[in-house]
């Protein structure tokens, strides 16, 4: 009976956290593993392009790993991560502004107003360019109804 009691703690321990990580995975954008596919949340905001971080700099933060080109960008991202963090978890900002959680396109991207705003296409990022603060509170706006909601029940 101890072993019983034993293994079941054990497994609600493993649901409990796995059931958190998953929810992290489900309110941040992650590929492979990898918070908005590896590039480097820093590296818009100082070098003004996408850039690929490496497994030589990384950072948990928001429940997922991040990665940076440099130990300088890991250790300014950890210092403040909401500056350098993409909005909408790295998802596709125009997708949020129509309801929807959609990979990125790290290479789509803009800054605006010191907040980082991704997209999953040139298609995409023309949309939100046309129209970038009518977009960005129209995402805001329905960020906070999805934010939780995994992307394929949308």
């Amino acid at each position: 009976m101890r072993i019983l009691k034993s293994l079941f703690l054990v497994l609600v321990a493993v649901c409990w956290f796995g059931g958190a990580a998953a929810a992290d995975q489900i309110s941040n954008y992650v590929k492979d593993g990898i918070a908005i596919g590896g590039a480097d949340p820093v590296a818009y905001f100082t070098m003004n392009k996408s850039v690929i971080g490496t497994a030589d700099y990384m950072a948990d933060w928001n429940g997922v790993t991040w990665r940076f080109a440099s130990a300088e960008n890991r250790d300014a991202f950890k210092a403040n991560p909401t500056k350098y963090a993409p909005q909408f978890g790295g998802y596709c900002a125009t997708g949020a502004a129509f309801g929807k959680k959609v990979p990125v396109d790290p290479t789509q991207f803009k800054v605006v107003d010191g907040k980082l705003y991704l997209n999953n296409s040139a298609g995409a990022a023309k949309v939100f360019n046309s129209d970038v603060p009518g977009m960005i509170a129209k995402a805001n706006k329905i960020w906070t109804t999805i934010e939780t909601v995994s992307p394929d029940k949308l």
